[in-house]
């Protein structure tokens, strides 16, 4: 089980939301038109999972949370369980879990303060079973009455608490004006802001202003074909993998022997090759159907999700390098191996080819889980099944063009030694990659437990360690005895140990902008030598606003995230220009909003989309990602825009492009506009 474990969590992962009905939640007000209403959240957990209680330890797996908002009536205390949460130990997180299984009901009581009262619920929280976590919702609106006595007594207890916090709260306001009369210095020196309000104006959709600038139509072009080639890439690799190199010449001898007409011999594995390619488009497209490419982008940007594809793909590592053996379960397998038995025709060359991709997962499921998360960070519809087409059709080209030159099957190289040196090495760069993914968690929750300087001492030592593997100084359970270093060998191994040296100066604060991507920013380094970053003169947009109105300048807003590669890309590649260095800090006031900034708001804000759904913005990372939406009309990362103090655009939007030119002619359209 173990091992049908370790193998399923990667799809499990990037999947996450597909799992159905974990736990489903049913709803009821109970005591309606009495003096002691309440509301009861009943919650069925699927045998095999784990919901986690409202009290879960901190680094454990996420609470269950619940979010009220009441009209008419108050909370009296808060939700309370039917029953004692199950506590075990658990050592992966290393701490005391708190779960429900089965059936647990929670009840919150409530106050009525008038004749009729509302409540909307809302549960967020987790539940986890041995392949894999889920992340649950669950919301619902009542209506009720109550006996006018009781909401009578009830509103006279509620308006003398209410007059008691409310002298609280003017003491605590006088001292803290007291307090911020006698600072030494005010937070903002340079502007005085008492007399700049926020506008509304600020907020208001500018998607038709943005249009009328001339915007670049190629960018969503080059979007798609960079994910495709990263699809290309990734089949090529997954080709010299040993699950799939040996299958090459087996499959394709098969069928020049099936058929003893050549035409038809290469006709069925153009067919073979093409089902190869429908099967895995059809795996991009179910991912996009289910999630929708805002749902990806968020996915791709979540904390969590990048958690757990750090253990994901360390557990990868250990296994390319010859830790433990991933097989998806034979049954699986097998049931394939009989549907080609038992069907003839187009029919059995698809379900070989649907062998193909289960034998050949343990190689290429870390590569193709990577590609997904790539294609959803683009949050363009129609990338995952771009990314899949890219990854199938290198997969698929050798088995028909080896059909169509037989001949060719002679030079191909033999399996052998060095295809598990070709996993081993796969091991290092996907130990190295985990790592990125673990920065972004680490950046959104603010742990610094992977500041800049820890992660490229972390690259250093992993690549510094593959130049010696590739030596042959270290080897693993399944290398082969290495009588002598080949020459590709030897100028591998000379290229991961000049890129080790290349990593050295970023210890000191050296921009690295070949790994800028994938590195954490250089502002959460703790020494630093290198002063040519752009940094935001605020992160919080009415106060960026005020600022820009005050001093008179144009406002660049970058919607950015912790887990955003190409921000990072934008940020060593284009900001660290000078000339747009100095233009950025001398003729704007910069705004950077994290859209996956995981700090809580004072208070949850409610606002309507464009779709008429509702939701509640309780974080910073929300507010900002739906200022982006709803004002911009975008939701992917990096993304640029200059605007006037009333909010209005001053150029088109500028999104991923490392153009220095073009950012350069950006910046000063935006600043001519603002003079006009």
């Amino acid at each position: 089980m173990k091992r049908y474990f370790l193998t399923l969590s990667l799809l499990l992962t990037v999947a996450v939301m597909m799992a159905a009905d974990a736990v489903t939640w049913s709803f009821k007000l109970v005591g309606d038109n009495t003096a002691n209403p309440a509301v009861e959240a009943t919650a069925t957990v699927t045998p095999g999972y784990h919901m986690y209680s409202q009290d879960n330890p901190p680094g454990g797996s996420n609470p269950l949370e619940f979010y009220f908002d009441v009209k008419g009536c108050r909370l009296d205390g808060k939700p309370v369980a039917n029953k004692q949460y199950i506590k075990e130990f658990d050592d992966t997180f290393e701490v005391d879990q708190h779960f429900y299984t089965g059936t647990v009901t929670f009840t919150q009581k409530l106050i009525p303060t008038d004749k009729t009262f509302s409540v909307d619920v809302e549960i967020k929280g987790q539940a986890c079973n041995d392949t894999g976590c889920v992340q649950l919702f669950g919301s619902h609106s009542f209506t009720g009455k109550a006996p006018v006595a009781a909401a009578a007594d009830a509103k006279e207890d509620a308006a003398k608490e209410a007059d008691a916090k409310e002298a609280d709260g003017a003491a605590v306001l006088a001292a803290m004006t007291d307090s911020l009369q006698s600072a030494e210095a005010p937070l903002m020196p340079a502007a005085n802001l008492s007399n700049v309000h926020a506008d509304q104006s600020w907020w208001e959709n500018v998607e038709a202003e943005l249009q009328v600038f001339s915007d670049d139509p190629a960018q969503q072009s080059r979007s798609i074909l960079y994910i495709f080639i990263a699809g290309f890439i990734g089949g090529l690799v997954a080709l010299v993998t040993p699950c799939v190199w040996p299958m090459i010449p087996m499959t394709v001898s098969f069928f020049l022997k099936q058929n003893k007409d050549r035409r038809k011999s290469v006709f069925t594995a153009m067919i073979y090759g093409l089902s190869i390619i429908v099967i895995y488009v059809a795996l991009g497209i179910i991912v996009t159907v289910l999630f929708g490419a805002s749902a990806l982008n968020e996915l791709a940007t979540s904390a969590g999700f990048n958690i757990a594809f750090f253990l994901l793909l360390v557990l990868f590592a250990i296994s390319f390098m010859g830790g433990f053996e991933l097989t998806l379960p034979s049954s699986w397998t097998n049931k394939m191996d009989s549907k080609v038995d038992s069907t003839t025709g187009y029919l059995s060359i698809f379900f070989m080819a649907f062998t193909l991709v289960l034998v050949s997962f343990s190689c290429t499921g870390p590569i193709i889980g990577t590609l997904l998360v790539e294609a959803a960070a683009t949050s363009n519809f129609i990338s995952p099944a771009i990314g899949m087409f890219g990854f199938s059709l290198a997969l698929a080209l050798p088995f028909t063009l080896f059909a169509m030159f037989p001949t060719m099957l002679k030079s191909m190289p033999k399996s052998g030694g060095w295809m598990n040196t070709v996993k081993v090495v796969l091991g290092f760069l996907e130990l190295a990659l985990a790592l990125k993914f673990l920065s972004v968690a680490d950046l959104a929750y603010g742990w610094r437990i992977l500041d800049r300087e820890v992660f490229v001492s972390l690259w250093i030592v992993i690549f510094a360690l593959l130049g010696v593997y590739l030596l042959g100084k270290i080897t693993f359970p399944h290398d082969d005895k290495l009588e002598k270093v080949g020459v590709t060998r030897f100028l591998l191994a000379c290229i991961s140990f000049a890129f080790a040296v290349y990593m050295l100066p970023g210890l000191w604060g050296a921009p690295l902008k070949s790994i800028s991507a994938f590195s954490p920013p250089i502002s959460t380094q703790d020494f630093s030598l290198y002063e040519g970053e752009v940094h935001a003169q605020v992160d919080d947009y009415e106060e960026g606003m005020r600022l820009a109105a005050e001093l008179g300048k144009p406002v660049l807003v970058d919607f950015s995230g912790y887990g955003c590669v190409n921000c990072r890309k934008m940020e060593a590649a284009v900001w660290t220009d000078p000339e747009v260095k100095a233009s950025i800090d001398n003729d704007f006031v910069l705004i950077t909003l994290m859209v996956d900034e995981k700090k809580a708001l004072p208070e949850p804000i409610k606002v309507t989309e464009k779709d008429g759904t509702v939701r509640t913005l309780r974080t910073y990372g929300d507010k900002w990602s739906y200022l982006q939406r709803s004002k911009f009309g975008a939701n992917a990362q990096p993304f640029h825009v200059i605007i006037d103090n009333n909010g209005k655009p001053l150029a088109p939007a500028f999104v991923y492009k490392e153009d220095i030119p073009g950012y350069k002619r950006f910046l000063n359209q935006g600043i001519t506009n603002y003079k006009k």
